[in-house]
């Protein structure tokens, strides 16, 4: 196979200069072009036709946001955000990830040419994920009347079903996801009713995005979802996520489960791990536990799933053809951790129907 063609966008000299001297280090990648501007960026595109774009967020004529909307309907292409690491770039990326972006980096605001460098083989691993993933075509903006939430259900909000009633706090749902794993979890959640059983998830986010992406979540969803804190209780029709660059688990205080965050060692690599949070689960939750396996690269997680399903939890796991990456989903199946394998979109509504089969008819939807 022929060497990954890596179009370079970003207004700093510095940046695209470490950028294509990291690129151009690897065997398997060039370095085709760099733009310092998205209007350059287009004709360079039409006329080296890139495998993967790097493409920074504040830039003069257009900003990448708006770029990446207009590339992404026009010509989907594989784009790794190269991302300020700060409250706004945090908001930023997100809304990135949500246009179809696959990835991105968070460069440092001090020290950047040395926080480059250091970030060399991320940026690297990253893009060649990038190469291999599932591009779609980004949706057009839905008409007007229509929630963010709606249009992402692909059915109006106020059709999705209500659980209503006392619901028991022994069930919880796990969900573990990594590269393209933001989008997937959105799918999940804006589907779950307002008491729904608690969800704890783990996302692979660096520190200072996972407050963007609870609260982006949080604004779209019938559930509340959060950050996990550590000590608090789990509780019915709230989701909670591992915050970045801590381990997040669960544990149990009496008939309560509550959440467990702190500065542990990375496991498979990664901080927060979906590893650390479905051991937890298979210890502590068993045969309440329901484990939901998303798009993501590598193995993280799949090995912690079987236990789970071991301990008598039910599995989903995101099928090849709805996932941005089929890692961590594949590797689940290749464990035997998975009961069903499903589309992204019929996870919730599966998930939905076995807990309404499960004894109440407060679930039937």
């Amino acid at each position: 196979m022929g060497k990954i063609r890596v179009l370079v966008v970003d207004d700093s000299a510095l940046v695209r200069s470490l950028l294509a001297e990291i690129i151009n280090r690897q065997r398997d990648m060039a370095c085709v072009g760099a733009a310092n501007d998205p209007l350059i960026a287009r004709e360079m595109i039409r006329e080296l036709n890139p495998d993967v774009i790097t493409l920074d967020v504040e830039m003069p004529r257009m900003d990448g946001i708006d770029f990446l909307g207009r590339l992404m309907r026009l010509r989907p292409t594989p784009v790794l955000m190269i991302s300020t690491l700060t409250e706004r770039g945090a908001e930023v990326t997100m809304r990135a990830l949500e246009l179809g972006a696959v990835d991105f980096v968070a460069k440092p605001r001090i020290g950047l040419a040395d926080g480059i460098k250091d970030l060399s083989d991320q940026i690297v691993e990253k893009i060649r994920i990038a190469a291999s993933a599932h591009i779609r075509r980004a949706p057009t903006a839905p008409a007007a009347g229509v929630t963010a939430a709606a249009g992402a259900a692909g059915a109006p909000a106020a059709t999705l079903p209500k659980l209503l009633g006392r619901l028991s706090t022994e069930k919880l749902i796990c969900i573990g996801s990594s590269t393209g794993g933001t989008e997937a979890v959105k799918e999940v959640l804006i589907r779950m009713p307002a008491d729904s059983p608690g969800i704890v998830i783990t996302q692979h986010m660096p520190p200072g995005f996972t407050t963007s992406f609870a609260a982006r979540l949080n604004g779209l969803c019938q559930i509340t979802v959060k950050e996990a804190v550590h000590g608090e209780r789990i509780l019915p029709g709230y989701a909670y996520i591992a915050p970045g660059g801590k381990q997040f688990r669960i544990d149990r205080s009496g008939a309560n489960y509550v959440a467990v965050v702190e500065d542990g060692e990375p496991v498979n690599r990664h901080k927060p791990s979906v590893e650390v949070l479905f051991h937890s689960c298979a210890q502590v939750v068993g045969p309440n536990a329901f484990g939901i396996m998303l798009t993501g690269m590598g193995n993280d997680g799949a090995k912690a799933m079987r236990e789970m399903k071991d301990a008598g939890s039910y599995n989903y796991v995101q099928d090849e053809a709805s996932c941005v990456v089929f890692g961590m989903p594949r590797e689940a199946i290749v464990h035997g951790a998975a009961d069903e394998v499903l589309p992204l979109t019929a996870i919730a509504p599966a998930l939905l129907a076995r807990l309404s089969s499960s004894g109440s008819d407060r679930y039937r939807v």
